[in-house]
């Protein structure tokens, strides 16, 4: 064999091999390219049962003059949310060679502002609120309907079934609502556009953070920047989880270099949503487990600076800030487990009765998921108190997501904010996958302006099939658990973070 030959002989199994990685890529990018896409585009279109009116465009972007119908939204989204799960999917089994540049990460940014909010009406609430409290009324007393007599341009516009719900978000939240309509002025359109920008711009907060924390960039990139299900549901959406998720990370950041700003940061999250509270109780166990002499002085410190920013906060909200908060304990969504037990048993016991049930059931369930996820997360964090207090944040966000009465997708928001701090696991695809069921079973988003057959539709997969999808995941969730526990809780080496 000739020198040429032999040459070509080696060549060609390595051009082979190089060969797979390219069409995943390329794979991925497509995939990437048709989700990311679809849901900007949904933004960009008109009305629709996905988008609701938000009235005249004043400074803000306007929007393409076409209104698709409620069944071609809700194919479109549908089609999104699978494109993206299997994207994310292909990148955790086969890791792109880089991760996004900052370019790339910006011109999506950039994308989201440019649309409306999709995928709920939450935002037309968040604009109300801020509305009355710039104004001068009480958002925790006073509804949206009965503000102005109804006939306020921004309070007027929010739908069905909020038009009669007094705020349940915290002060700090109300903070922003009430800067966005000062900003915004009459116009329903611009104040929502100035909450986007707040959104993004948390988003990007988080990307930051996690690229100066995280040891893989790649896997930053993979479950949070080009992760076409967390973006739509959290930043196309408008949430404030997903600020609130930025508050409570760099928290969690902060926590080994300065109790003072990580507790007035966590102070700011709660603040934002109570249920980031457990972000302060994340913190404290980190230090319990990895700063063991410090604990008292850390805890005292940071529980003054939580305090210092809470407290006027709270003050300035007024005495009924958690009414609606009392209330809500009780509620139970329809694409959770818990609703079969409901519709199952009321009747045969007075709903109240049910619904205590529940609710106590749900924190047993809680307790057993934050077992199996440290066992799923041992030795998935860097060893550091930055590391185990994403470990526990983590743990404990996802387990009341996991097993809440009340649960939405965006409320798993701070999961795919800590998660890329942890090695890789099978746990990525289990939360994954929930996260596709929940996205797929608010789709279309809103609960108006859909025909009788996409309701049927739509509300049919949201109350007889995600459910029992939910199970699925608990149970394989329980299974890898199970096959977990014979490893030790203490952690391992799993990259260096501060």
């Amino acid at each position: 064999m000739s020198r040429a030959e032999r040459d070509a002989a080696t060549a060609a199994p390595a051009a082979s091999a190089g060969t797979a990685p390219r069409r995943y890529d390329l794979l991925r990018r497509v995939l990437l390219t048709g989700s990311f896409g679809v849901f900007l585009a949904v933004g960009l279109l008109g009305p629709s049962a996905a988008k609701p009116p938000l009235g005249p465009r004043g400074w803000a972007p306007g929007e393409l003059p076409f209104a698709p119908s409620s069944a071609v939204t809700t194919g479109l989204l549908a089609a999104a949310y699978l494109l993206g799960l299997a994207a994310v999917a292909l990148a955790l089994l086969r890791p792109p060679a880089r991760p996004w540049s900052w370019r790339g990460t910006l011109l999506l940014a950039a994308g989201a502002l440019l649309t409306g909010p999709i995928g709920s009406a939450d935002h037309t609430n968040y604009a109300a609120y801020g509305r009355i409290a710039a104004q001068g009324g009480d958002p925790y007393l006073v509804s949206p309907e009965d503000w102005a007599a109804g006939l306020d341009p921004v309070t007027s516009a929010v739908e069905p079934p909020w038009t009669e719900t007094v705020s349940v978000y915290g002060p700090f939240a109300t903070l922003l609502h009430l800067l966005s309509s000062l900003l915004g002025g009459d116009s329903m359109r611009q104040t929502v556009w100035v909450w986007q920008l707040l959104t993004v711009l948390a988003w990007l907060a988080v990307r930051w953070v996690l690229l100066r924390t995280a040891a893989d960039p790649v896997r930053v990139d993979t479950l949070w920047t080009a992760n076409p299900l967390a973006f739509a549901i959290g930043v196309l959406g408008a949430h404030l989880d997903v600020i609130a998720a930025a508050l409570a990370l760099a928290a969690l950041v902060l926590a080994a270099r300065s109790p003072l700003a990580a507790g007035a940061l966590t102070g700011l999250a709660v603040s934002t949503k109570i249920t980031f509270g457990l972000v302060g109780l994340a913190v404290l166990l980190a230090w319990f487990e990895r700063e063991r002499p410090r604990f008292l002085r850390n805890a005292v410190t940071y529980a003054a600076a939580a305090l210092v920013v809470v407290v006027p906060l709270h003050v300035w909200a007024g005495p009924h800030v958690f009414d609606q908060v009392a209330r809500a304990r009780r509620s139970v969504s329809l694409a959770t487990p818990w609703r079969l037990v409901v519709e199952g048993l009321t009747g045969t016991l007075p709903s109240s009765t049910v619904r205590n049930g529940v609710f106590a059931a749900s924190m047993v369930l809680f307790v057993v998921f934050v077992w199996l996820l440290l066992r799923l997360t041992a030795g998935q964090a860097p060893r550091t108190t930055t590391g185990a207090a994403v470990r526990w944040a983590l743990v404990l966000s996802t387990a009341y997501a996991l097993s809440a009465p009340y649960s939405l997708p965006w409320y798993d928001q701070l999961t795919w904010a800590t998660l890329p701090i942890l090695a890789a696991g099978v746990l990525d695809l289990v939360l994954l996958v929930r996260l596709a069921v929940l996205g797929l079973a608010y789709v279309p988003g809103r609960v108006v302006a859909m025909t009788p057959l996409v309701e049927d539709l739509t509300l049919g997969f949201r109350r007889r099939v995600a459910p029992y999808a939910v199970l699925l995941v608990w149970a394989a969730l329980t299974v890898a658990g199970r096959r977990a526990s014979s490893r030790p809780l203490g952690p391992r080496p799993a990259g260096q973070s501060r």
